[in-house]
């Protein structure tokens, strides 16, 4: 669960991130352009105002003017206001070196800096030029971006009189600002970054405080799954539901604890005390038999169904028991108990002519010794019932990753799927195999031995043809 619901926050927060650092970027850019360009207004206002009472149509100094025929040649006087404005432009451009000019009104130039810098016909500059003669507002300059290499045109009127007789014009490099605007973006770039670090952090704060009950949860919910009655789920941290949930919980697990060991304490009693009335019968049925021919029929049957009766009392005494015993785990070497077992049932196989071989190397595991012979004794049983003379049965011991396991195959007929989805519950035998000695318990009292433990039983088919029964046991030491 967490490793759908972090990705989905982060994407959450990331797109939030981004939803607030686009504008801000925008406005920044944006912030730092308009900076630019009153200063540049206020530049072109101010050479406006120097530019205001030039007089056109005065010769420039040092240009020549030719008079009327019969008259003499004369250098005209020079225009000090015009001469000002001239080194003003030429100081500007060297400093900041940002073009300016004042062009007439047919875009001439009356001064400009550098000298050779002219109107072009069409273009940005020229339309600029021609909305500030015409005395209309003028449009902010369109946003140049770091990536750009724009640059940015202001223009002024220079007004006397209520008429336009000439514009100035600027026209800004924009490096340093597209500089100062990716800078600024930086700086945003890296505060996002580090409000994302802690958007990520407070994340899994936030889902581990929310999913670890849940894990809990999830964690006993198994354990009471595998037998483990006895374990219930801590009610601190978390959000408030699911402490009630936990709460919930825990009285539903005492509750059918309780349900459990009340069925447990009347199979066990039953169990008990069926077993002297039984015993009582049975011998009277002995002493019956003694006042009848030898080899009655009926007084065989009727002993033989008692004495079965007298298993099945048995193994419901011995399931009710497993089922609520608690397991002494120890470190075993399931591979020499295994070999053990082997050996102590080799005689039976011997006399039934089933081959029983075992592959049994040292493998350790976490396991009830005493619970895990019992498990294996059914087992073996169980395949040595079913294997006809002439076959095998194998048992081997591995070990993978986080078990160990002891198989079990045979060479009996097998069962179908509809069989091994049902092997293992109570008094349940195939339709085939009902002349076979049994109570139908010993499969279920083994899976009730190992999951006391925190093993399992599975039944698979054996090719080509068979039943393989798996004992897993866990190699990792118990939780507390």
């Amino acid at each position: 669960m967490r490793t759908r619901l972090l990705p989905l926050l982060i994407i959450l927060m990331a797109a939030m991130l981004i939803a607030l650092g686009m504008p801000l970027a925008i406005s920044m850019a944006s912030s730092q352009q308009q900076k630019v360009v009153v200063d540049r207004i206020d530049d072109t206002a101010r050479f406006a105002s120097l530019a205001q009472y030039i007089k056109q149509g005065v010769p420039n100094p040092g240009t020549t003017v030719i008079l009327p025929p019969g008259r003499t040649v004369r250098s005209a006087p020079p225009d000090e206001r015009e001469e000002t404005l001239r080194k003003e432009l030429t100081r500007y451009y060297q400093v900041y070196g940002i073009k300016v000019g004042v062009f007439d009104r047919n875009g001439a130039p009356i001064a400009a800096a550098p000298p050779e810098w002219d109107l072009p016909k069409t273009g940005d500059l020229r339309s600029t030029f021609d909305v500030a003669l015409a005395s209309r507002p003028g449009h902010d300059p369109e946003q140049v971006w770091p990536w750009e290499h724009g640059r940015l045109v202001v223009a002024t009127p220079v007004v006397r009189d209520g008429d336009v007789v000439s514009v100035v014009v600027t026209e800004s490099p924009t490096d340093a600002m597209r500089g100062k605007i990716l800078r600024g973006w930086l700086l945003i770039a890296a505060g996002e970054f580090a409000a994302m670090l802690v958007a990520v952090g407070a994340a899994l704060r936030l889902t581990g405080w929310v999913l670890r009950p849940v894990r809990v949860l999830d964690i006993t919910t198994h354990d009471i799954a595998t037998g483990r009655l006895k374990s219930r789920v801590a009610e601190a941290g978390g959000p408030p539901e699911l402490r009630r949930l936990a709460r919930s919980f825990n009285e539903m697990a005492d509750n059918v604890e309780g349900v459990l060991e009340q069925q447990r304490a009347f199979v066990a009693d039953a169990s008990h005390q069926l077993r002297n009335p039984l015993s009582a019968l049975l011998l009277r049925i002995d002493l019956l038999a003694l006042d009848l021919p030898e080899g009655n029929e009926e007084i065989a049957s009727v002993r033989t169904e008692g004495k079965r009766l007298a298993q099945v009392l048995d193994d419901l005494l011995d399931l009710a028991l497993a089922e609520h015993a608690d397991a002494d785990l120890e470190l075993t070497d399931i591979g020499e108990l295994a070999a053990e077992r082997v050996d102590a049932w080799r005689p039976v196989a011997d006399e039934k002519g089933v081959r029983l071989t075992g592959q049994c190397p040292a493998v350790t595991a976490w396991a009830d010794p005493i619970a895990l012979s019992s498990a294996l004794d059914a087992v073996i049983d169980n395949a040595l019932k079913f294997t006809p003379p002439g076959e095998e049965v194998a048992v081997t011991v591995s070990s993978n990753g986080e078990t160990s396991t002891i198989v079990v195959t045979d060479g009996g007929p097998g069962l179908t799927e509809d069989e091994l989805a049902r092997i293992g519950d109570r008094f349940w035998r195939s339709s085939r195999h009902q002349n076979v000695h049994g109570s139908g318990l010993g499969l279920s009292i083994t899976r009730a031995l190992l999951a006391a433990g925190g093993g399992a039983l599975e039944y698979t088919h054996h090719e080509p043809r068979g039943l393989k029964v798996t004992v897993r046991v866990p190699r990792g030491a118990p939780r507390a």
